[in-house]
C-alpha cells in the first residue's frame, strides 16, 4: 500500500468519498455500471500486533473465497512482488447478474504510469504469458507485447485480473475513478473530465485495446471533481 497523502492524492480523495460522500460515489459508479447502486466492502484490519495504519486494501484476489480459484490464480499470475491493489471493492446488481466492482483511483497523470518491476525470470515469463493471453483475447495484437509492460503496466495487469475472472466465470467490472481539480503544482493534475479523457485515450491506444470489445465493456471510467463546489 502506498503512503496516503494528507489532504491530497487519489487514495485520500477516494476515502473522502467513501466516508463522507458515499451516496454520490455509489450513484456515479452505479450509473457507469448500469446498476442501481453499489455495496462497498470494508477493507481488512491490520494483523494482530500490527500498527493501525497498516490497515490495507484488498490485494490480488483476496476478496474472493474458494481454494480452487485461488490456486488457478497462483498458476496464472506471480504471487511474489507487488500484487494488484484495489482502492475499493464492491458488489453491484447489474441487470440480472451480481458482479464484483474493482476500483482504481487516480488524481494526477503520473499515477497511471508504471513499468513491470518483476525481477525473477520465472515471474517475468509468467507475466508475459498472461498478458499475451489478454492481449490476444482483446484483439490488441497490433501493438507489441512490450507496450503492455511499460508505461501503462498497471492498467495492463488490472485487465489481466478482469480477463482471468471472466475466463473463470466470475462476473466483475473494472472502474477507473479519475479525480479532477487536484491542486498540486508539482503534479500534472487534470482540471476537468475532458482533460482526463484525453489521457485515457492515449493509454488505451498505446495498449491497442478497443473500447467496444466485449471485455472492455466491463471497463468503466468515472470522472469526479475533488470538490464539485469549486470546479
Amino acid at each position: 500500500m502506498s503512503k496516503i497523502g494528507c489532504g491530497y492524492g487519489s487514495e485520500w480523495h477516494l476515502l473522502r468519498y467513501l466516508g463522507y460522500h458515499r451516496a454520490l460515489l455509489s450513484q456515479e459508479v452505479g450509473a457507469a455500471l448500469g446498476a442501481s447502486g453499489v455495496e462497498w466492502l470494508d477493507f481488512p484490519f491490520s494483523p494482530v500486533g500490527g500498527r493501525l495504519q497498516d490497515d490495507h486494501e484488498f490485494k490480488g484476489l483476496e476478496f474472493l473465497e474458494g481454494k480452487e480459484i485461488q490456486e488457478k490464480w497462483t498458476r496464472f499470475w506471480p504471487q511474489s512482488g507487488n500484487a494488484q491493489n484495489w482502492d475499493a471493492v464492491g458488489r453491484a446488481a447489474i441487470g440480472k447478474e451480481e458482479a464484483w466492482v474493482l476500483v482504481e483511483a487516480k488524481a494526477h497523470v503520473e499515477e497511471i504510469k508504471s513499468r513491470c518491476g518483476a525481477k525473477s525470470p520465472r515471474s517475468k515469463a509468467k507475466i508475459a504469458k498472461a498478458l499475451a493471453e489478454v492481449r490476444e483475447y482483446l484483439g490488441a495484437t497490433e501493438q507489441p507485447l512490450e507496450h503492455w509492460l511499460e508505461p501503462y503496466y498497471q492498467f495492463a495487469n488490472r485487465l489481466a485480473v478482469l480477463y482471468f475472472l471472466e475466463r473463470e466465470g466470475v462476473k466483475a467490472h473494472l472502474v477507473n475513478v479519475y479525480f479532477y481539480g487536484e491542486r498540486k503544482p508539482e503534479w500534472q493534475c487534470p482540471q476537468s473530465a475532458v482533460e482526463w479523457e484525453e489521457v485515457v485515450r492515449e493509454e488505451e491506444a498505446w495498449l491497442g485495446v478497443e473500447a467496444g470489445s466485449e471485455m472492455m465493456k466491463r471497463v468503466h471510467h468515472v470522472y469526479l471533481a475533488v470538490n464539485p463546489l469549486v470546479v
